[in-house]
């Protein structure tokens, strides 16, 4: 909008300047006259019509220079264009690691819900256990609530991935449709720099939030179950006590706890190995995104057709 300004000062200027000079030269033609003496000395016209020559001189080759410098909406939105196309690299990154987040996800659900039973077995032991390493062990409300708030949480990462999965299915669908060899259109660019602002970049922030919980939700798990693997084994104490509640043999339970807790760790830290690499694109994408925002901004102030899109 300055750049605009500053070309329209430019011409009113040399629109303004020859009407000057034809004003000056008409007072050098018939000077004003009081009392039979010249308003001023002889020479006064022809400096101001030097000076307003050399202005006008000046002017010219400051219009110049703004019309070499001056961009267009068109090549902004082609800068954005590329910028896309960069953005849906990192995105096709994440995709790929979204399926096995999904997975691991509902594998943590069903790994919760099963060993619910050693929750509340540890609820029963540590009212005899003098030394019980358990976290929350002896308060079996907050055992409940534990699996609770853990299958809430895991519902929640699943729907996020699942939306995302969608939303960023239509960003780079619209992207791979741009082509700036045939010209880039700033209107249909600046609506998609928006979608990737509103929606992708929200569904993104989304997912990395509900990854952060899933990770502090598997460390407390492992927490859980390496601690109570530990203590039953080293003591037969804790299946005497609660072979009312496991309903199985000792041996099978001991075996099941074990490889669950080994399983849960494998997992771990593979889960943990891709939300780094996420976590790493979200946090290069956003500034990325933002950009695309300020130029976009720029292309709106400059182009009357993109300023009216929402």
């Amino acid at each position: 909008m300055h750049l605009r300004t500053a070309l329209a000062a430019s011409f009113l200027a040399l629109t303004l300047v020859p009407a000057l000079v034809q004003a000056d030269e008409t007072q050098v033609a018939a000077p004003a006259v009081q009392g039979g003496e010249p308003a001023g000395p002889a020479g006064q016209p022809e400096q101001a019509i030097a000076a307003l020559t050399r202005e006008n001189a000046l002017l010219l080759e400051k219009l110049k220079a703004l019309e070499a410098c001056s961009i267009t909406s068109t090549e902004l939105a082609t800068r954005n264009v590329a910028h896309l196309k960069l953005i849906a690299t990192d995105v096709r990154a994440q995709r790929q690691g979204l399926a096995d987040f999904e997975g691991y996800v509902k594998w943590m659900s069903g790994h919760v819900a099963g060993y619910n039973k050693y929750l509340a077995a540890g609820s029963v032991a540590a009212r005899f256990a003098k030394v019980l390493p358990i976290p929350y062990a002896g308060q079996a409300s907050l055992f409940t609530k534990f699996v609770s708030d853990a299958a809430v949480s895991l519902g929640a990462a699943s729907v996020s991935i699942n939306k995302y999965l969608a939303t960023s299915q239509q960003f780079l669908t619209r992207v791979d449709a741009l082509d700036p060899a045939k010209g880039a259109h700033p209107q249909e660019v600046s609506a998609l720099v928006r979608f990737a602002d509103q929606d992708l970049l929200k569904g993104m922030q989304e997912v990395q939030e509900r990854l952060v919980t899933t990770s502090q939700l598997t460390t407390s798990s492992l927490s859980f179950l390496e601690s109570l693997n530990h203590y039953v084994g080293s003591t037969d104490e804790y299946w005497a006590k609660t072979k009312s509640l496991l309903k199985s043999d000792d041996k099978a339970e001991k075996s099941f706890l074990s490889e669950s807790t080994t399983a849960l760790r494998n997992k771990a830290q593979g889960f943990n190995g891709k939300f780094i690499l996420f976590d790493a694109t979200v946090k290069k994408t956003t500034p990325q995104i933002k950009s695309l925002v300020a130029y976009d901004d720029l292309i709106r102030d400059i182009d009357p057709r993109v300023a009216k899109l929402k």
